[in-house]
């Protein structure tokens, strides 16, 4: 019996033991070999002394801090704006009604399709050149089509959260009803019985349940954004440009020399999405005991 127990309690690590070696070798290998290089050990350009220069460069950088702030502005609107949009359409959809499976599928029309196509259709559809800029043009509501509003290609990056929402509300508004479609409804009538108001039920019934799911998924979304390079690259301005995209310009820069600047970034990129994860980690913990 003692032998058993000792295997049942060594079960759980055999079973996620090849995920973890999978993540230590491959993407840990990977994050070692970035910081290695981030201190300008690159022995094939005849660099073999290692520095912290390359991290100082960065401090005394403008752009490095322009890049910083929009990186934040980006994912943190584009987190807060998802996961209010995936609220509401979880409270909307978590209750049966005529045409209610038809809106659940268009609600999740946009999860599968890739962030470069969903950037290109929203280009065609909302550039100053694209299809409703022509429209409103022709029917007389703007005098030429670069009246209409700059949303991409802009320095606001306007375009790429707007992107960025429509990909990313889906999926934090289906973990949300996956989550209100459990016992939700016993706890609210309860509620409901007791006198509590609509207002009431969702502040101490509902978000509770859902506070689990909106603090994962924001997470995921957020650490996502910020280290996302293809619609920032693709829809953003060359100044100031998101942290990712100055380090992959910076990585295929003919001049090899400044690799080991492009990987300090990456490695402050790293840093800042642990943080995050641990941030995260502590606001379960108290939602938890509170």
């Amino acid at each position: 019996m003692q032998h058993l127990s000792r295997s049942d309690g060594w079960r759980p690590y055999l079973l996620v033991a090849p995920a973890v070696i999978v993540i230590m070798v491959v993407f840990g290998g990977g994050i070692g070999l970035g910081f290695v290089q981030s201190l300008g050990y690159l022995p094939v350009l005849g660099l073999t002394e290692p520095t912290l220069a390359h991290y100082a460069a960065l401090l005394v950088n403008q752009r490095f801090y322009a890049g910083l702030a929009l990186t934040f502005a980006v994912a943190l609107s584009s987190t807060i704006l998802a996961t209010l949009l995936a609220v509401g359409a979880a409270m909307t959809l978590r209750r049966a009604f005529r045409g209610s499976r038809v809106l659940t599928f268009i609600y999740q029309i946009p999860l599968p399709v890739p962030h470069l196509v969903a950037a290109a259709g929203l280009v065609m559809l909302l550039t100053q050149s694209g299809v409703f800029a022509r429209v409103l043009y022709r029917a007389g509501l703007i005098t030429q089509p670069a009246d209409f509003p700059p949303i991409f290609f802009d320095r606001s990056s306007l375009g790429i959260i707007l992107v960025y929402v429509w990909k990313e509300a889906p999926f934090i508004g289906l973990v949300l009803l996956a989550l209100l479609k459990g016992s939700a409804f016993e706890y609210e009538e309860v509620a409901s019985t007791l006198g509590a108001s609509a207002w009431q039920r969702f502040r101490h019934v509902l978000l509770p349940l859902m506070l689990p799911g909106i603090l994962s998924t924001s997470v995921i979304v957020f650490a996502f954004m910020f280290g996302s390079f293809e619609l920032p690259l693709l829809l953003g301005v060359r100044y100031p440009e998101v942290l990712p995209v100055m380090a992959y310009r910076l990585y295929i820069d003919p001049d090899l020399t400044r690799r080991p600047e492009a990987m300090a970034i990456g490695i402050v990129i790293t840093l800042i999405v642990v943080v995050s994860l641990g941030l995260y980690r502590w606001l379960a913990r108290r939602a938890v005991s509170s």
